[in-house]
């Protein structure tokens, strides 16, 4: 399947502002002079005209529900009245889109929308964590995973709340375009290039409270550029001054993740740029980022990412 070009964002009465302005940077915004593609994007309401955001700020919308049955991608935005029932036309156009074969990504509460149709049942789902509760009460069929930032059920894409738009946008332009257009993307935006959709939404201490965030950070740019050694908590441990419980309790602290996750994160991101710009032989790539043999590289790149690194070095190769 050809990757996505058209995207509609469907938005309600006190829709998220934020979000829309999101989708709007990543899809709506004209980089082709950066040699990245371009989107045919849209905002669409129920009715077309003002729409009143959450922060009071009024959209002016110009498309209808029409638009979804032409759209690729339908990005469904959050919105403050998710406790109500959406109209049965907004939930026909949505069934009719994922029909016509588009992929259906939610922002935040934008997700009590796309369950409401039925189409989440017996799947996994995430939203905000605020609200991942009252998901679980009215739709049992949902799996609800609160602690996410994006969940992947091939043509329906769930996202949490408020930043994660972000990540869950990115997301989905390196899933069909590869990384190397999504950096581009990222490094436009001055974001992240790429966060892992099973990273927690929230970290309960940002900073670690005795200050040892400089020596995490050093700690986290030096794994950056060595992820060709076998690096064990021991060996990042020791690097930060830290006895390996220590540190591993304060990597979490300050990034979300483990340093095992995080580790293995990087190694992939990393292999997804190699095989789409470097022409080297995958064993090469495999020792270049850590995994040590082509076959544990494919291994984690299956598992990870639902293609062997061959099929991605085919599939993105040209994108730069």
């Amino acid at each position: 399947m050809a990757p996505f070009r058209s995207v509609a964002a469907y938005v309600h009465t006190r829709t998220g502002g934020f979000g829309v302005g999101i989708v709007s940077e990543v899809f709506g915004y004209d980089r082709t002079d950066h040699g990245i593609p371009a989107f045919d994007f849209t905002v669409c309401a129920e009715t077309p005209g003002p729409v009143r955001t959450d922060t009071g700020l009024t959209l002016i919308v110009d498309h209808g529900l029409d638009r979804l049955a032409a759209a690729d991608l339908v990005m469904i935005m959050s919105w403050d009245d998710f406790g109500r029932e959406p109209s049965p036309p907004v939930l026909a156009a949505i069934r009719a889109a994922y029909d016509n074969g588009a992929t259906i990504a939610t922002h935040c509460t934008g997700t009590f929308v796309l369950a409401a149709t039925g189409l989440l049942d017996g799947r996994r789902a995430t939203t905000h964590w605020r609200w991942a509760d009252a998901l679980a009460r009215r739709f049992p069929a949902v799996e609800v995973l609160p602690e996410v930032l994006y969940i992947d059920e091939g043509r329906l894409v769930t996202g949490a709340g408020a930043a994660a738009g972000v990540d869950l946008c990115l997301y989905l332009v390196r899933r069909e375009y590869g990384a190397a257009v999504a950096t581009a993307i990222a490094r436009d935006m001055v974001v992240p290039p790429h966060r892992d959709g099973g990273q927690a939404q929230f970290v309960t201490s940002p900073v670690p409270a005795d200050c040892d965030d400089d020596r995490l950070s050093d700690v986290i740019n030096w794994a950056r550029g060595n992820l060709h050694e076998p690096l064990t908590v021991e060996t990042l441990a020791a690097r930060a001054l830290m006895s390996p419980r220590s540190f591993a309790r304060h990597f979490k602290a300050a990034t979300g993740a483990t340093p095992h996750a995080w580790l293995l994160g990087q190694r992939l991101h990393r292999a997804e740029e190699l095989l789409e710009t470097a022409d080297v032989p995958i064993e090469q790539i495999a020792r270049r980022v850590g995994f040590g043999t082509a076959a544990a590289l494919r291994e984690q790149f299956i598992r990870r990412r639902g293609i062997p690194p061959r099929d991605y070095r085919r599939t993105f190769s040209h994108t730069r």
